[in-house]
């Protein structure tokens, strides 16, 4: 009898956990840089790209400028808290790489940004949840 009760209890282990039950979700992927999976605004080559640090710290380069942020992530939420964006282009930038189009982007996606509300891996994508959902996928550079 205690073995029939035994072969239960191991075959429900099995069955929760085959199941992903119990098992962490993959974590978000820190210390990467994520780039936003978008068609390019011409004429520049720059994508936005998103970069959180394990302590919550994170750099987005938009389509013209960058922004520190805050980041806070769970197993499925996250909260993306943007610093202020700066009035002009870098200087780095080549003349006419940060047209009126794209320093318009800038505006839109961070804003959209700070709406995000949850993530979820997606393939080898992440996708940022909110009124608008944003795909990430790692960088190959």
């Amino acid at each position: 009898m205690h073995y029939a009760f035994g072969r239960g209890v191991v075959g429900a282990t099995l069955l929760f956990l085959s199941c992903g039950a119990g098992l962490p979700a993959d974590p978000f992927p820190f210390d990467r840089d994520l780039l936003l999976d978008a068609a390019p605004i011409r004429p520049g080559k720059r994508m936005p790209i998103l970069n959180v640090e394990p302590n919550g710290n994170a750099r987005i380069d938009l389509w013209c400028r960058t922004v520190p942020a805050r980041v806070e992530t769970s197993d499925i939420s996250i909260k993306i808290e943007p610093g202020p964006l700066p009035d002009g282009p870098p200087e780095m930038q080549s003349a006419g790489q940060c047209t009126p189009e794209r320093m318009q982007a800038d505006e839109e996606l961070l804003a959209t940004l700070a709406q995000v509300t949850g993530w979820h891996r997606e393939g080898e994508s992440i996708v940022l949840e909110g009124p608008q959902a944003l795909n990430f996928r790692a960088s190959d550079h």
